[in-house]
């Protein structure tokens, strides 16, 4: 008796090959893209939020809290200028707003990068679509009207 063999063929079909030589980005690899600039946004931000925390700490950990007078947010981290000097000075406070800013700016530059990879894919309707998003919550940043 013959015994049955199966063959499968490891050889790919031309449609494949011509893609992958190509060389643009393809929707799976744009994702990948995404997912990345989401886990490393997070991760960079949790941790400046904790570097941060553990300066403050370091430094004003001994220090005793009067909660009978409201002091408010300090000074120097209302602007992107005091933040960023706060934060080559080495102050705890600057670099905890510091990683609360990335980490609201994450989705930010996700929703700008699927705009690019819209363009790249040539899906007009959707990246037009993109840039309102974008447009929206840029303008919605920039008035400063909350809700």
């Amino acid at each position: 008796m013959e015994s049955k063999e199966t063959y499968n063929s490891t050889v790919p079909l031309e449609t494949e090959n011509q893609e992958n030589k190509s060389g643009s980005l393809k929707d799976k690899d744009i994702q990948t893209i995404i997912g990345w600039i989401l886990r490393s946004g997070v991760a960079v931000s949790m941790f400046l939020v904790i570097i941060g925390g553990i300066v403050f700490i370091f430094r004003h950990g001994q220090s005793l809290s009067d909660y009978k007078t409201f002091k408010g947010v300090p000074d120097f981290i209302r602007s992107i200028g005091g933040i960023l000097n706060g934060v080559i000075t080495f102050r705890g406070q600057a670099i905890i707003q510091l990683g609360i800013i990335l980490l609201i700016a994450t989705p930010v530059v996700r929703v700008a990068f699927s705009a690019i990879g819209f363009l790249m894919e040539k899906d007009y309707l959707y990246m037009a679509i993109t840039l309102i998003v974008l447009l929206i919550i840029m303008a919605s940043m920039l008035s400063g009207y909350a809700g």
